[in-house]
C-alpha cells in the first residue's frame, strides 16, 4: 500500500514539474514580445520628437501603440490562462494531500490488525499510534504548506488582470493622440457604394483607413494611409469631400509604384463633415474649391461646345516630373468631355480647345496640366463655352 502511494506521489512531482513548466514558458515568450514592441513604440516616439513629426505610416505611433494593445492582451490571456492551470494545480494537490493521509491511515489501521495478536502492551502501544494519527486533519499537511509558502502561492480569491488596468511607456504620448477619428462612409471604385470604415488623423499628419476600431481581435494594421502633406482636398459639399493622394500603407518600394487616387467622402452629418474637412485642411498639401461630383456623374463632364475638361487638381511634384518627362501634345483636335482617348478630355491624353497647332502636357497619370489646360480653355471656349463642371467654383 505504501509503495503504491509512493508511486502516486512520484508521479504527482512529475505531472507538476512538466505542467506549470509549459504554461510558465508561454507566459515568458509573450511577455517578451510584449516588451520589444513596447521598446519599438519608445523608439519611434522618440523618432517622432526628434524628426519633427516625420515618420512612415509603418512606424506611425499611434498604430504601433494599437499593436502594443494586440500583444498586451495575448499577453495577459497567457497569464491568466496559467494563473487558472496553477489554481487548478493547487486545488488538486489539496485533494491529493488527503488522499496521502487517508492512505497513510488506512496503512496503520491494516498494520494495527496484523499485530493485535501480540501481547496487550505492545497492541496498546500500536494502538495509540493509530489513534494518534487518526486525529490528523486531511487538510492538516496542506494548511500547513499553505502557511508557509504564502508568498509563493495565487490567492484564488484576487482578481485577474485586465487591458484597462495595464499602462507602458509613452502610452498617452502626444503622438498616439488622434486628431481626429470616428466613422466616415468612402465611395467604391468599382460598384460606386458608400462603405463605412473606421479613420483616424494622427499627429504624424497621416489619414489612416482601418476595418474596425477594435484593437484586439486581430492586428490592427491599415487598410490605406494618406500622407496628407502630400495631397489635395477639395471642398466640402453638404457631408461630402474629396482627397486626392496616394495610398502608403505598403512597403516602400510599393509606394513609389502606386498610383493618385481621388478618394471620395462622405460623412455622417454635415457638423461631422465640417469636423474632418477643418482637420483635413490644416494639415494637407493643397487645396481646392472643386466640389465632389453628384453621384451617377461623370467627373470630367463637360457643359457643351468644345475645349479640354479637366480634373481641376493641381499636380503633385511627382506628376509635374512625369508631365516634363512624358508629356505629349496633340494637334489640331477638337476635345470633348470623358474619360477617352487622344482629343478626349477628362483623364484620357490632352487635347487641344479647338484650335489647331495647340496642345497641353498630359500629367503624371494622363491627367492635363491645371495650367495649360485652364489657358486653352480661355482661348478656345470663351465665357460660354466648354465650361468644365469642376471649375464651378
Amino acid at each position: 500500500m505504501f509503495e503504491r502511494l509512493h508511486s502516486e506521489i512520484k508521479n504527482k512531482n512529475k505531472e507538476l514539474t512538466k505542467g506549470a513548466g509549459k504554461g510558465a514558458k508561454l507566459v515568458d515568450k509573450a511577455r517578451n514580445t510584449s516588451q520589444k514592441h513596447i521598446e519599438l513604440l519608445g523608439e519611434k516616439t522618440a523618432a517622432f520628437d526628434s524628426h519633427g513629426g516625420k515618420v512612415t505610416a509603418h512606424d506611425d505611433p499611434y498604430v504601433l501603440q494599437r499593436g502594443v494593445y494586440h500583444r498586451l492582451n495575448k499577453q495577459i490571456q497567457e497569464e491568466n490562462a496559467n494563473r487558472q492551470d496553477m489554481i487548478a494545480v493547487q486545488n488538486s494537490f489539496a485533494q491529493f494531500e488527503a488522499h496521502v493521509i487517508n492512505t497513510f491511515q488506512q496503512g496503520m489501521n491494516q498494520f494495527n490488525q496484523v499485530l493485535a495478536h501480540q501481547a496487550e502492551q505492545t497492541r496498546g502501544i500500536y494502538g495509540d499510534m493509530a489513534a494518534t494519527s487518526s486525529r490528523i486533519s486531511p487538510d492538516f499537511e496542506w494548511n500547513g504548506f499553505m502557511k508557509r509558502n504564502q508568498h509563493m502561492l495565487i490567492d484564488p480569491n484576487g482578481p485577474a488582470r485586465s487591458i484597462e488596468g495595464t499602462s507602458f511607456p509613452n502610452r498617452d504620448h502626444r503622438a498616439t493622440q488622434p486628431l481626429i477619428a470616428g466613422s466616415l462612409e468612402k465611395k467604391g471604385k468599382l460598384l460606386g457604394k458608400y462603405d463605412t470604415a473606421y479613420y483616424v488623423i494622427t499627429p504624424s499628419k497621416f489619414l489612416h483607413e482601418f476595418k474596425t476600431d477594435d484593437d484586439f481581435a486581430k492586428d490592427p494594421v491599415p487598410e490605406n494611409s494618406l500622407y496628407l502633406p502630400d495631397c489635395v482636398v477639395g471642398a466640402l459639399d453638404g457631408a461630402k469631400f474629396n482627397v486626392k493622394g496616394k495610398d502608403t500603407s505598403k512597403s516602400s518600394f510599393a509606394n513609389k509604384l502606386s498610383m493618385t487616387h481621388e478618394f471620395k467622402f462622405k460623412a455622417h452629418t454635415i457638423p461631422d463633415a465640417e469636423k474632418w474637412y477643418q482637420t483635413i485642411q490644416s494639415v494637407c498639401g493643397q487645396t481646392t474649391n472643386e466640389l465632389p461630383e453628384a453621384d451617377g456623374m461623370s467627373p470630367t463632364t463637360s457643359t457643351g461646345g468644345s475645349g479640354a475638361a479637366h480634373p481641376g487638381y493641381p499636380q503633385t511634384v511627382e506628376e509635374k516630373e512625369a508631365a516634363q518627362a512624358y508629356g505629349s501634345n496633340t494637334m489640331g483636335n477638337t476635345g470633348s468631355a470623358g474619360y477617352g482617348n487622344a482629343g478626349a478630355a477628362g483623364y484620357g491624353n490632352t487635347a487641344s480647345a479647338g484650335v489647331p497647332g495647340t496642345g497641353a502636357p498630359t500629367g503624371a497619370y494622363g491627367e492635363t496640366s491645371h495650367l495649360a489646360n485652364t489657358s486653352a480653355h480661355n482661348a478656345a471656349a470663351g465665357p460660354a463655352h466648354g465650361v468644365d463642371t469642376f471649375d464651378r467654383a
